[in-house]
């Protein structure tokens, strides 16, 4: 049988207090405004949908799909849409829900794609950032936590899409060489 985990690095009741905090800032922030929410999948499902009822204003949803990764455990570097917005943005404010952000390069592709259809404004909310990893500089307006150059799972994060259904994130113990 397979191991189903790898060093846990923060809990569940960890993610669910900041969770809700990021609900309250978006909540305030965007009081008054026409929200639509879109979740990068597969990644960021769990977190989209625990953010989106911490959030306590009307809210639109709806969803992206892009890859980066494949089957590797290092991005390729190309981003490739999979799926369309179905949800017209043109002159509401767009947040972009993300996994993780760590080279930048999926985010400012989304950026641009989603700036063809005219929001009023685009901003990422992102459950984890990795600062040291960014290849482009990108604004992140919302960060859950901030982690150190390591392979995580779990909440969504996957590898090879596995590890998804952690309740809670964790390092993958090791990846073997051929892997990465």
């Amino acid at each position: 049988m397979e191991r189903m985990f790898g060093r846990p690095i923060v809990t569940q009741e960890q993610m669910r207090s900041r969770i809700r905090e990021l609900g309250r800032q978006i909540s305030t922030d965007y009081a008054g405004k026409d929200l639509v929410l879109v979740g990068v999948l597969k990644g960021a499902y769990a977190f989209f949908a625990d953010l989106a009822r911490a959030i306590r204003i009307p809210v639109r949803v709806d969803f992206i799909i892009v890859t980066s990764y494949g089957t590797r455990a290092k991005t390729s570097g190309k981003v490739k849409l999979v799926t369309e917005l179905t949800e017209k943005i043109k002159g509401k404010d767009a947040l972009l829900v993300e996994d993780i952000v760590d080279s930048g390069l999926t985010v400012q592709y989304l950026i641009k794609t989603l700036a063809k259809r005219k929001p009023n404004s685009i901003k990422i909310c992102t459950l984890l950032s990795k600062p040291e990893r960014r290849v482009v500089n990108v604004q992140v307006d919302y960060v859950g936590f901030r982690v150190q150059n390591e392979y995580i799972v779990g909440y969504g994060l996957d590898y090879q899409q596995k590890y998804r259904n952690l309740p809670y994130l964790a390092v993958l113990d090791q990846l073997n060489e051929h892997e990465t």
